[in-house]
Parts: C-alpha cells; sequence; structure tokens
C-alpha cells in the first residue's frame, strides 16, 4: 500500500505519524508535508493540495494507492472528483457532500430539514438588512461566514457596533448567518466513514479561543483533549439518536455519502445536544490526541473505508487519555512572523508524548524554523486526563521559539476530582 497525504499541518503529521506504524505500508508520502512529516516519510513540497493535475501526476508517478486528504479546502475544490475520474480513490467526501463544511448556509438547511437539533439562524447577504436585523435584537449573538474561514469565521458578542463591523467586513464577499448564542459545552465527535456504514471515535473536546478561561479571539484550536471524562454511554446515545443518526440518513437521501471522516461539533446545553456544525475530515488540534488512542492499524481503516465494509470492521482503541497543547507564533491569531528558527526539540518515549509540526520547514543547515500561526502540538498520553496533562505540559518545555506561546488552561474545565 502506498498512501499520499494531502496537507502540510499537524493534523497530517499525526495522520502519517499512524501511517507509519501500519504494517500494510510500502510507500509514505505528503504534499507537501512539514519537518515532521518528512522524517516518516516523503515529503513532496512542490505539489499543491488544490492543484488536481500536479496530485494525479504524483500519484501516477509514485503508484499511490489511495490518497488520505487532509485539509478543507483541496476538499471544497473537488480534489476527491478528480481523483475518481482518474481512477484513485480518495478518502474525503465529493465536492457536493463537503458543503456540508464548506457552507454555514448549505449545513444549517441541511440540519433543518431531516430534523436534526441546532440553533435558529437567520441568513444574511445584504448589509443594511443585517444592520438592521443586529440593531433591533439584544443579548449575545454568534456570528458564522458561509465560506471557510480557518476557525476564524466565527464570532460571538452581545457589542452591536462589534458585531456589525464584523458582519459587513463578510458581507463584503460572502454571506453569513446571525445564529442564537447557545450555552454549555462543546464536543466534537467524529465518525469514520464508508459511505454505508459509520463507526464512531471517542469524543474530544477542543479549546477555540486564544486566551485562557475560553476567553479572546476564535483561533483554529489551542489545545484538545480526549475522551471527555463525563459524556458517557448515556449522553452518547442520546445524540447519536438525535443527531448522528438523521445525518447519515440524511446523506443518504441527498446523495451527500463518501468514504472518509465526519465531524460533529455539538453544544451540550440544558436542552440536550445542538449540533453547531460539521467538518469533513479530521479536525485540528482533535486529529493529534485523537489518532494517538487509535490501536488498529490505520491502512486496515483505510482499506475498510474504502471497500465499504465497515460494518464488519471495528476500529480498537486505548483505554488511555490523550491532551495536546498548540505552542502558537507570537500574534497569533492576528499577524504573525514566519520562519522564526526552533531550538532542537528534545524526543520523548511515545508512549508518554507525541510532538506534531505544523508547516515547519529545515534550512539548508538541518535547522528547524516555523511556517504558520500554530506551530506544534504537544500531546500527552496518560491512564487519565491529569497525567495526559502533565506530560503534555512538560512536552511543552521543549518547544522553543522567539515569541512563542500557549494555552495554560487546556483541559482544565473538564477535570474531575475522582481521577
Amino acid at each position: 500500500m502506498k498512501v499520499l497525504i494531502l496537507g502540510s499541518g499537524a493534523r497530517e503529521h499525526a495522520v502519517t505519524w499512524k501511517y507509519s506504524k501500519s504494517k500494510r505500508i510500502t510507500g509514505l508520502y505528503i504534499a507537501p508535508g512539514n519537518s515532521g512529516t518528512g522524517e516518516l516519510g516523503v515529503n513532496l513540497p512542490d505539489v499543491d493540495p488544490e492543484n488536481s493535475k500536479q496530485v494525479i501526476e504524483a500519484c501516477r508517478k509514485f503508484d499511490i494507492s489511495h490518497v488520505f486528504v487532509g485539509p478543507e479546502a483541496p476538499l471544497a475544490a473537488g480534489i476527491v472528483d478528480d481523483l475518481k475520474k482518474a481512477g484513485i480513490p480518495g478518502i474525503g467526501p465529493h465536492k457536493s457532500a463537503a458543503r456540508l463544511e464548506g457552507s454555514k448556509v448549505f449545513s444549517k438547511n441541511f440540519m433543518k430539514s431531516h430534523n436534526i437539533p441546532t440553533a435558529k439562524a437567520v441568513e444574511f447577504s445584504d448589509p443594511a438588512k443585517f444592520e438592521k436585523h443586529i440593531r433591533e435584537i439584544s443579548g449575545p449573538v454568534v456570528i458564522k461566514k458561509d465560506g471557510l474561514a480557518a476557525g476564524k469565521g466565527v464570532f460571538v458578542s452581545s457589542d452591536t457596533e462589534e458585531l456589525v463591523a464584523f458582519g459587513k467586513n463578510i458581507l463584503k464577499d460572502d454571506k453569513l448567518l446571525v445564529e442564537d448564542c447557545l450555552e454549555g459545552y462543546e464536543i466534537s465527535i467524529f465518525a469514520l466513514t464508508d459511505g454505508k456504514n459509520y463507526k464512531l471515535l471517542p469524543v474530544c473536546a477542543d479549546f477555540k479561543r486564544a486566551g485562557e478561561g475560553d476567553t479572546g479571539l476564535n483561533t483554529g484550536g489551542m489545545g484538545a483533549i480526549c475522551p471527555v471524562p463525563f459524556v458517557n454511554s448515556s449522553i452518547l446515545k442520546e445524540i447519536e439518536e438525535k443527531a448522528i443518526i438523521p445525518t447519515f440518513k440524511g446523506m443518504e437521501k441527498d446523495k451527500l455519502s463518501y468514504s472518509g471522516v465526519l465531524y460533529f461539533g455539538f453544544m451540550m446545553t440544558e436542552d440536550g445536544p445542538m449540533l453547531l456544525e460539521y467538518n469533513v475530515r479530521f479536525g485540528d488540534p482533535e486529529a493529534q490526541v485523537l489518532i494517538p488512542l487509535i490501536d488498529s492499524d490505520f491502512g486496515n481503516i483505510a482499506d475498510a473505508m474504502l471497500n465499504k465494509n465497515l460494518d464488519e470492521y471495528n476500529p480498537r482503541v486505548s483505554n488511555s487519555s490523550a491532551l495536546g497543547v498548540v505552542v502558537a507564533a507570537e500574534g497569533y491569531p492576528g499577524s504573525y512572523d514566519r520562519n522564526i528558527q526552533v531550538s532542537p526539540i528534545p524526543s520523548y518515549p511515545e508512549k508518554d508524548a507525541l510532538i506534531f509540526h505544523s508547516s515547519t520547514t529545515e534550512d539548508e543547515n538541518g535547522k528547524l524554523h516555523t511556517g504558520g500561526g500554530r506551530c506544534f502540538t504537544c500531546v500527552g498520553i496518560g491512564s487519565n486526563s491529569l497525567k495526559a496533562n502533565a506530560r503534555a505540559y512538560e512536552a511543552v518545555k521543549g518547544v522553543n521559539f522567539t515569541g512563542s506561546w500557549y494555552r495554560r488552561d487546556i483541559g482544565k474545565k473538564f477535570f474531575t476530582t475522582d481521577q
């Protein structure tokens, strides 16, 4: 099995790491990859994940068995459709199904049409009507950009002027939703699907805000925990019955089924689980804490998804806990510098800690440099979330570059006294 993984983030490093453990792998390629993936496989830095021609040429050159698509942008652009036309299997949705993530308006309408519990929302494309609506309501609301925004297209506030300014900026070139602000705690659920069947993976939670105590600007995610300690089987059963089963039935009815990963973002409210959004791929940073807890051979999982026999395959999952802390560049999620030299990173026993790179590069002298805003995810693994937390923050100490910062409270709100 020769696999091509598209992307350069910490999520793709985690996927590459997992594939590298597979007994099925005879070739592992990553486009464009990063310094971390380059230690596990062959990076293809000149292949653009959104350029179907380049991707297909690489598949033919290296005799690729299947392509695993990491980020959302190539999926929304239709990379899986183009791979299929070329006779190359791809793990990820076709362009039509990718709208579940690529368009907040499309996904909200899908939820409504299939009676999936979600927040009430109003769509706007006209700035004047939008502003009138905002000035007539009170209390916090959520504004969501319709199209892809790398985790930065959502704004929650009760400040009228801030809401108007954020929304008008979006409406220069996109639509938006104004959504009721739900109260509760958020969780992330990932399902593997073969287009007919699905299997749920352990529940995760990510930490989207830049500031400690879940304050400040939205980011792509500053950390994650898996599993979430108090999400029990009865809560999961309710979620599955109210949202997950109706989603997959709705996808089949609307011809949106595919082989790959589907993410459900829930707000757990006093009135029960409310679906916030879909993603049509692994999340980042959730993938970094979820994937290390999958014990099964990832090559076998990929086969089951592509051959539509996931119903006969039960992925094995560890009883351990994982917690990830993102180390970011100074200024993120605003403007930030790239190409900052990173001090040598120590190695850790994989059973205790893993460090996943995002968009890192090496210069001609072998010196490591940053390449993005979220630069590394330090993952601790332990018998419970408190031990995982301690190991993650110990690993964070080994990642040093000028201006680096991270949240110091990842997982804290989920810790229980009985651990």
